[in-house]
Order: C-alpha cells, then sequence, then structure tokens
C-alpha cells in the first residue's frame, strides 16, 4: 500500500501560518476572533492543547496582547492574531514589547479600512501602521508572505527573527492571501532551523537583564520562574530594568541601541525576490497578494518583449532601501504596486533619491489590483 504524503496539503493561508507557527515551536496564542484571521484562533483553539500548549480567547486585543507578552516572558513562544480594529488597540502593548525586548509574534491580516472598512476585502493600508503604529522611536520587523507556502515558512521566520533579536515581529498578511488555497509542500522538522532566545550564562544574582556586553546589542533572556528576578516596566530603565526616568544619559543610550539592533541591521535582515532585474529597463515593486498580480504582469510583459523585472520585498520593515537604491541606479523606472495610497511608493521615492521615475498603481476600493492592470502601467512608463 502506497504510502500517503502527509506534507503535501491543499489548505488556505491562514491554516498555513497556524502549522508554521506550531513548527516554530509556539505554544502560548491568545487573541479574540476578527475577520479575516479568525480561522487562526480556531484552529490553535483545537491544536494547541494537543501539543501542550495554551490557547485562551481574551475579552478584547489589548488584553491579547498583554496575555501574549506575560507568556513570552515565562520563557513560551507566543502569538496573537488580528486584524485592522483589532491591529490598532493592541498598538500600546506592541510598544510595551519592543521597549521592554520582549519577543513575540502579531499576525496581522489586512482588511479595508480604517475602522471597520470592508470586513472582508483585502487591502494593503496597515504598511506604515505596523513600523510607527505605537508611540515613540521603537524597532520592529515586518514580514509579508505572497503564497500559502510563505504564511508557513514566513511565520517560522517570524519567530526566529523575534527570538534572535528580542523584538515583536509582525506577519503582515492580507485578506487574499489567508483564505487562498494552494496546493503546497510543508517542509518538515529537519527541512527547517529554529533559533530559540538566548538565555544568561551567569547565575541569578549576578544577572542585569539589560545589560549588553555582546556586539550585537540583544542581551540574553532570562525566564520568569527559573530563579532570575528582574524589573520590566513601560519607563526608561538602566540594566537592571529599575526606572532611569532621571538620566538623560542612560535614555540616550537605551533607545538609539534598541533601534540600531534592528535599523543597523538593514542589509541582514534584507529579504527580497528579485525576478529578471538584471537587464530590466523597468522593475516593479509588489509585495503580499499583489506581488502575484506584477509577477504575472512581469511574464506577460516580457513575452511582449519589454525588459521589466520584479522586485518582491518579503521584510518590508526594515525597509530594504540600499537594495532599491542600487536597483535604481542602473534601471529608468521603478512601478510600485499596492492596495493603499502609496504607503511603499512613498518608500520607494525616498530611497531612489531622484535616480530613477517612480509611479504608483494603487487600488483603495477592497479589489485585488490585476496583471492587466499593472501591464497597463508598464507599457504606459516603459
Amino acid at each position: 500500500m502506497a504510502r500517503v504524503n502527509t506534507r503535501t496539503r491543499f489548505i488556505q493561508g491562514n491554516e498555513a501560518c497556524t502549522e508554521g507557527a506550531l513548527a516554530a515551536g509556539m505554544r502560548f496564542f491568545a487573541g479574540y476572533p476578527i475577520t479575516p484571521s479568525t480561522e487562526i484562533a480556531e484552529i490553535l483553539a483545537e491544536r494547541l492543547p494537543r501539543v501542550g500548549g495554551t490557547f485562551v480567547q481574551m475579552e478584547d486585543e489589548i488584553s491579547s496582547m498583554a496575555a501574549v507578552i506575560g507568556a513570552s516572558l515565562t520563557g513560551v513562544k507566543a502569538m496573537t492574531a488580528t486584524s485592522g480594529p483589532g491591529f490598532s488597540l493592541k498598538q500600546e502593548n506592541i510598544g510595551f514589547a519592543a521597549f521592554t525586548e520582549v519577543p513575540c509574534v502579531i499576525v496581522n491580516v489586512q482588511r479595508k479600512g480604517p475602522s471597520t472598512g470592508m470586513p472582508t476585502s483585502p487591502a494593503q493600508g496597515d504598511v506604515m501602521q505596523a513600523r510607527w503604529g505605537t508611540h515613540g522611536d521603537h524597532p520592529v520587523i515586518a514580514l509579508t508572505p505572497f503564497s500559502v507556502l510563505e504564511a508557513f515558512t514566513l511565520t517560522v521566520e517570524a519567530f526566529n527573527l523575534a527570538e534572535k533579536y528580542r523584538v515583536p515581529v509582525i506577519l503582515l498578511m492580507d485578506e487574499v492571501i489567508a483564505h487562498m488555497r494552494e496546493r503546497v509542500e510543508l517542509p518538515g522538522p529537519e527541512d527547517l532551523e529554529i533559533v530559540d532566545r538566548r538565555k544568561p550564562a551567569v547565575k541569578p544574582g549576578e544577572y542585569y537583564p539589560y545589560d549588553v556586553e555582546e556586539e550585537d546589542g540583544v542581551p540574553p533572556m532570562a525566564v520568569f520562574g527559573e530563579g532570575y528576578r528582574f524589573h520590566v516596566t513601560g519607563l526608561y530603565h538602566d540594566a537592571m530594568g529599575y526606572p532611569a526616568t532621571g538620566n538623560p544619559r542612560l535614555a540616550d543610550q537605551l533607545i538609539r541601541r534598541l533601534v540600531r539592533k534592528i535599523e543597523g541591521r538593514v542589509e541582514e535582515l534584507t529579504m527580497v525576490d528579485e525576478v529578471q532585474t538584471e537587464d530590466a529597463k523597468v522593475v516593479v515593486v509588489a509585495y503580499g497578494s499583489v506581488a502575484r498580480s506584477a509577477a504575472r504582469a512581469v511574464r506577460l510583459a516580457r513575452e511582449e518583449g519589454y525588459r521589466v523585472g520584479l522586485f518582491r520585498p518579503k521584510i518590508i520593515w526594515p525597509f530594504p532601501a540600499p537594495r532599491v537604491r542600487k536597483l535604481a541606479a542602473r534601471v529608468e523606472g521603478l512601478i510600485v504596486t499596492e492596495m493603499n495610497m502609496g504607503q511603499v511608493f512613498r518608500e520607494v521615492e525616498r530611497a531612489v533619491q531622484g535616480m530613477a521615475k517612480v509611479d504608483l498603481v494603487s487600488r483603495v476600493d477592497g479589489e485585488l489590483i490585476t496583471p492587466v492592470e499593472v501591464l497597463t502601467a508598464i507599457k504606459e512608463v516603459y
């Protein structure tokens, strides 16, 4: 009798996200139902207890984010999932996690906003909110998958980055990726690199939770309940975690280190997919579900003789400005395609610094940008 390959699945993006989270070692989920991310919570409510994990439906999105932070402090890989309105409510606690360096993953399945908007329609309007949604300067990483398989692999990567850099990581999906179904072959445990947070190598009495001796700027993280006693506060704090709001020098050092540990690694954290950009005269910049339409448009344009390429960021924050700048130095134009009023378009313009013309193709009506729309724009600017 033939053996069934259980790794080959026909699944939707939200389901692939849960599989990736479980494969990464996530064992705590706190959330509140909201379209179009609800399937993530529904699946994990069933799956987590089977692997010794904990699922909690909280009373709202604010408490969900707080519970995730608390779970992570006890050494558990933790995650929550939401959409636009819920993402807005989580922002204060996302800032707390960034400032106190608590690793966690936040899945935001974007829908058309603002406010209640169009709950079942796709959008990419939360890009800037993912970077600047909480107040003050702060570090954050955001990834954006364009396929069901990447909903799995980039979820694993999100946990790895959160653990490695002690930072909240956002998986910025959209409704199309979340609800589309594809046949995928999921990687097995032997094919995955799993990263866990670095624990202190000193005795509890010698531990300073925010003392950075390593060059990477990321302090080791002890676990509550294992004998290490440390203070966690949203105030500016010293190496022991105690408030230091009256010390401008320590405040300056802390915020600069937090931002530098991510923004200072732009080259290291750049993850992009470039298709036929080597000889391209025009390059389409796209991410998430819109990149699928852009990829099709590039293929069609090539068939008609246009030298066009595709530049697709998988990590949108920190923004891969150095790679965009290098690309702009050898092409005549870039076309940014996105389901918003031009949030990444402005980042591309800033990175290009006038070296190439930058055009925008956008939709804000709750409909996916089509390959024909992108192809028409290619022909217009070529």
